[in-house]
């Protein structure tokens, strides 16, 4: 058990930084060693915390985020997890899988169609000033990502290159911090509920964090294309995983 939770969590960790959908690996691992599926949903953010942590210093460490400017999108983001991890506590998520992959199909399509701008980016607004627009969406994807940390990372992906014109690397590193920020909130709701397996979260983790710091090494040294190929495998992964070929 514990091989597999550190073996998974190192996966996950990598997928969750460099692209998105770690999760749809240490969700069903949980479930399978018998954690209840609220349970493991509520465990897998212990994880996600540890991770996103060594992400988010990483990336600062190579001067690839910067705290100040870049967390302009954290609060709209943090106030819809807020909200997302109150629903999740009393729902079940079955039915929810079928519409993610639907939106997976979407997403992969955008990447796949027009790669330019995941790899350019828009000149010269790298840093934007957030638009009333933009909050909007983040708080809705907040929302999400909240009732279910599975696949938020391409949510936020495709507000950050498509929405805010960032090109990947720097997508990526602003995607870990905005996760760290509403992960910290929303574990508080899981304790609250008692939804979270604390030996298996914290062994998850340990494995989470390694993938984390490779991940970000691996972001940064392959640049935005490399990481776009991480990015079409991950989704293409979670689709057939969702529609139940695997």
């Amino acid at each position: 058990m514990v091989l597999a939770l550190l073996g998974t969590g190192l996966f996950a960790g990598f997928i969750n930084t460099t692209a998105g959908g770690g999760s749809m690996l240490s969700l069903p691992l949980l479930m399978f060693l018998g954690l209840p599926a609220n349970v493991a949903n509520g465990t897998n953010r212990v994880a996600v915390l540890f991770q996103s942590v060594v992400g988010t210093h990483t990336f600062r460490k190579k001067k690839v985020l910067d705290l100040t400017s870049d967390s302009r999108l954290v609060l709209p983001a943090l106030v819809g997890s807020i909200i997302g991890a109150l629903i999740a506590v009393e729902m079940d998520v079955l039915l929810l899988e079928k519409v993610i992959a639907g939106l997976m199909v979407v997403m992969l399509l955008l990447v796949v169609i027009k790669p330019g701008a995941w790899v350019a980016g828009h000149a010269g607004i790298t840093n934007p000033k957030p638009t009333l627009l933009q909050y909007i969406l983040f708080f809705f994807i907040g929302v999400y990502g909240g009732f279910i940390q599975m696949g938020v990372g391409f949510f936020l992906l495709a507000g950050l290159v498509l929405g805010c014109g960032y090109n990947l690397v720097k997508a990526n590193a602003v995607k870990v911090y905005i996760i760290l920020g509403l992960t910290v909130f929303t574990i508080g709701i899981f304790m609250y509920y008692q939804q979270i397996d604390w030996l298996a979260g914290l062994i998850l983790a340990v494995g989470n964090a390694v993938g984390a710091w490779i991940g970000v090494h691996f972001t940064i040294r392959g640049g935005a294309r490399y990481v776009r190929i991480v990015l079409i495998l991950a989704l293409v992964i979670v689709i057939l995983n969702l529609f139940g070929v695997f």
